[in-house]
């Protein structure tokens, strides 16, 4: 579809000849932009309800630039994560107003951002160092519009810590659970919750915790029915299903 024909698609809605919600899913098919390198697709927040998100690793800095460029000349927020620090240098030589996270690697350039989050987004995490993870669920889920709630390292070798965030729990409409070693902090959410718990096993513990691989199957053995589970590390996944979630 090229621009003579969107413009021909406005016009028909503007006569009356076909309806703003048939324009809308004729829209969703547009065309991608050709980068050779990259083919970026300005139209999926048209499908998804959010634009697309720039995977920095295993790209150089001058393709997160030039993708993020494109990304904002639509007036879209730009949203990267695993950026190295020299891809966030290259982005904000060529876009100052980027802002880079270096715990959890997320870059953002934010626009004005609609709230269309029905409630609260609760991250927590078991310890300290979930940190990394839990940040990019929390900064992805807020340039997502929602609303959200960050608690940290409450995790079950001291259950009395998560007991008294029971509050904030029973308030979430949607919580973002990040553990690692043997990762029982989900199951113990889910017990007390009524909402979604989405799990994110870390790559955090000792030797036989396999980089993530035994908190991947315990979250994924989980006796709470309200517990599913995103891949190691994914804390953009589980922001990503929960905004979703959120918008019903």
């Amino acid at each position: 579809m090229n621009q003579e024909q969107v413009r021909e698609l406005f016009e028909k809605v503007r006569l009356g000849e076909m309806s703003p919600d048939d324009a809308t899913d004729r829209l969703k098919h547009l065309p991608f932009e050709d980068l050779d390198f990259a083919k970026v697709d300005h139209h999926r927040a048209l499908r998804h309800g959010m634009p697309e998100v720039i995977f920095g690793q295993g790209k150089t800095p001058d393709q997160i630039t030039a993708i993020a460029e494109r990304l904002a000349a639509r007036g879209q927020s730009v949203l990267a994560t695993r950026v190295s620090p020299e891809g966030a240098a290259a982005v904000i030589a060529k876009m100052p107003e980027a802002i880079y996270h270096p715990l959890s690697r997320v870059l953002i350039v934010r626009r004005e951002v609609t709230m269309l989050g029905k409630g609260k987004i609760l991250v927590i995490c078991a310890g300290t160092a979930d940190l990394p993870v839990a940040e990019e669920a929390r900064l992805v889920a807020e340039t997502m519009g929602n609303e959200v709630i960050a608690v940290s390292d409450v995790g079950v070798a001291g259950i009395h810590r998560l007991l008294e965030q029971r509050e904030k729990l029973w308030a979430a409409r949607v919580i973002i659970c990040c553990a690692g070693m043997e990762a029982a902090l989900p199951s113990a959410v889910g017990g007390m919750v009524g909402c979604p718990v989405i799990g994110v096993p870390t790559s955090v513990g000792y030797g036989a915790h396999f980089n993530g691989l035994a908190s991947l199957l315990s979250m994924l053995n989980s006796c709470a029915s309200n517990v599913t589970t995103v891949n190691i590390d994914n804390g953009f996944g589980a922001a990503y299903v929960a905004t979703l979630i959120n918008r019903i």
